[in-house]
């Protein structure tokens, strides 16, 4: 077994310096072009499985070739037969169970990094969360006036998976009569918080963590301390609607900007959501004003509520 390993990484070691033993310019750009597709492809494909069933799949798979390994090492006739044969239909097997999952992810691609590989830059996503945002500004200021209570949470890099995971996956392009229909009180999803996701509702009626944050004004119910916190756990922003006062709060960083006007609210989603480069500068600022209200704090309790 020692010497098997010992062969093994003499191998590896002879394939790396023939990988690295570079003649010109144009090998070493060849390598750099050819590490940077696999290390996106692997991205990709990693962030695309994560939060679906599929990524506990590839658990089992692994565990699997562990085993195989094993066998090979230990020379297990039998076991080492099975495993084989297993090995021999995985490829049929991993299209036929990860189907759904490999056209998302081929959708995904398509629509967004190749794209904005070849324009340059971000307008046309721009122009698609532009677009979003007026839908979930028009409707939330709908619900204001109305007074009905609403809890909208924008994902942006951290993942919020655990959060999806306690709601009920819609998936559906965002507008105003959506968002409106779910938030109708006494209605299935309207307990609870929305999810958009890629210019998506992606889940709705999810559990958010409570805000440990101590020093909150004692007027604030439920909703906006759910807010509150899930923006304390993440990177995630957050808009609210006070079924109380009508009264539309935008939460970033742990904090809370409260009572703004629809403007206001377009002009904190698009510093927030528009560019990749705005993320963390931009959203810096939006905070500011709130810091008053809220201070960043990590939330030490595992307290979790749907909003009210």
């Amino acid at each position: 077994m020692v010497l098997m390993a010992a062969n093994w990484f003499s191998r590896l070691m002879i394939y790396i310096k023939e990988f690295l033993s570079f003649d010109s310019f144009w090998d070493v750009l060849r390598a750099v072009i050819d590490v940077a597709i696999i290390s996106f492809l692997f991205y990709r494909i990693i962030r695309a499985l994560k939060d679906s069933r599929a990524f506990q799949l590839i658990k089992g798979i692994l565990l699997i070739l562990i085993v195989a390994g094993l066998a090979l090492l230990l020379k297990l006739p039998t076991v080492s037969y099975l495993i084989k044969a297993f090995i021999s239909v995985l490829p049929v097997l991993l299209v036929v169970m990860f189907q759904p999952e490999l056209r998302r992810w081929l959708e995904d691609i398509g629509n967004s990094n190749i794209r904005s590989i070849f324009t340059g830059s971000g307008r046309a996503a721009d122009e698609r969360i532009d677009s979003m945002i007026n839908e979930v500004a028009n409707a939330v200021t709908a619900m204001s006036r109305e007074r009905v209570g609403a809890l909208v949470v924008f994902e942006r890099s951290t993942n919020l998976g655990e959060i999806i995971r306690t709601g009920t996956v819609v998936d559906a392009n965002v507008s105003t009569q959506l968002l409106r229909l779910i938030f109708v009180p006494n209605t299935p999803l309207h307990d609870g918080a929305v999810i958009i996701r890629d210019c998506k509702v992606h889940a709705a009626a999810c559990y958010l963590p409570l805000s440990s944050n101590n020093s909150l004004d004692l007027d604030l119910g439920t909703r906006h301390r759910a807010g509150i916190g899930v923006t304390e756990n993440s990177d995630a922003v957050c808009v609210i609607v006070s079924e109380e006062t009508g009264f539309i709060s935008f939460a970033a960083g742990g904090t809370l900007q409260r009572n703004i006007s629809r403007e206001k609210l377009v002009q904190l989603l698009k510093e927030a959501l528009r560019s990749k480069d705005n993320k963390t500068s931009k959203s810096g600022k939006s905070g500011k004003s709130g810091k008053n209200a809220a201070n960043t704090v990590k939330n030490a309790g595992g307290n979790t509520a749907r909003a009210k």
